[in-house]
């Protein structure tokens, strides 16, 4: 795949070492967050943002102070930041989970700020845990770069896509546990209680996370069983029908082993407009899923008449 001078190429089975490792320390990155974080709805509480250095926290409650921690990819380091204006950073190197599991909670004690985790990774099959994992996975900074550009690319036309919908809405943000970014709009409406079965993940998060109606899309850069990144969109419960509806563009699909549609990310990425591409994708699968569920469109989707550079003209600007 070659670059279009916008969306950079993905290196896929090329990268599943990197990708693993960078999941399992976004993990222990985010379990502390969780921990330490008041519960929101739908787990809202325990995402990372995409940011300009990488990927990152906010603000981490911790007693009357606080911390944050973003994997600063410029610099190929995690770095761990407090209110009190002590800092650490942890590098971003070849080793094992185990050895960077010690090394984020070492520095966590050299601040003062210790923090206890459930130490097995969640959402993954036969999961070892981070201080017992002793495997040495390849780690290669440039192309967790790489996904990084990426999400930078999703965040911007999923914050797009967010805006035409004057319901519910979840923020843009990057789930840890099953390592996607995503944004997830909601009908209002109640939903059949989730059957759960997802590996290393609690029955009443599943289930309080699908409470309700919600249409989802998202972006997840494959691993080492699926490499292929591809962008997505699903809706709980499936709609009758939702499977054969005519969705845009021509190479998205519906992958039946999921129960969702899928654009390769391959296929936005070498387009000539990759946003408008990606836009359609999203806008089309919500539309046919809300359509066949019976959602009140017309209540909760807003048209952007102005464009998303409307408010530059206006007095207050």
């Amino acid at each position: 795949m070659s670059d279009n001078g916008h969306w950079p190429s993905l290196p896929s089975d090329d990268w599943a070492d990197t990708i693993e490792a960078f999941h399992l320390f976004s993990q222990i990155v985010g379990k502390i967050r969780m921990v330490q974080s008041p519960w929101l709805n739908h787990s809202w509480s325990v995402p990372l943002y995409v940011g300009a250095t990488g990927l990152g926290t906010t603000l981490i409650p911790y007693g009357s102070q606080g911390l944050e921690m973003a994997f600063d990819l410029h610099r190929g380091r995690l770095e761990i930041t407090t209110t009190k204006g002590d800092s650490r950073s942890v590098p971003l190197s070849p080793g094992t989970v185990a050895d960077f599991y010690a090394a984020v909670m070492e520095a966590l004690d050299s601040l003062d700020m210790p923090v206890t985790i459930h130490r097995v990774p969640s959402e993954i099959p036969n999961a070892v845990p981070f201080d017992e994992d002793n495997r040495p996975l390849a780690f290669d900074i440039d192309q967790v770069r790489k996904l990084w550009h990426a999400l930078v690319h999703g965040s911007r036309v999923m914050g797009r896509f967010r805006a035409g919908f004057r319901g519910k809405s979840s923020p843009v943000h990057f789930f840890w546990g099953s390592f996607d970014l995503a944004v997830t709009r909601f009908s209002g409406r109640t939903a059949p209680a989730h059957p759960g079965g997802i590996p290393n993940f609690p029955l009443d998060v599943a289930q309080e996370a699908y409470s309700h109606e919600v249409t989802s899309a998202g972006f997840w850069p494959g691993n080492r069983e699926a490499p292929d990144p591809i962008f997505y969109s699903y809706a709980y419960p499936i709609p009758e029908g939702f499977e054969s509806s005519p969705v845009e563009p021509a190479e998205a699909f519906w992958l039946s082993d999921l129960g969702e549609f899928v654009l390769p990310y391959a296929a936005v990425a070498e387009a000539d407009d990759p946003d408008g591409m990606l836009l359609a994708f999203f806008e089309t699968t919500h539309a046919a899923a809300a359509d066949l569920a019976g959602w009140d469109r017309a209540a909760l989707e807003c048209a952007d008449p102005h464009g998303p550079d409307w408010w530059r003209d206006r007095p207050h600007a």
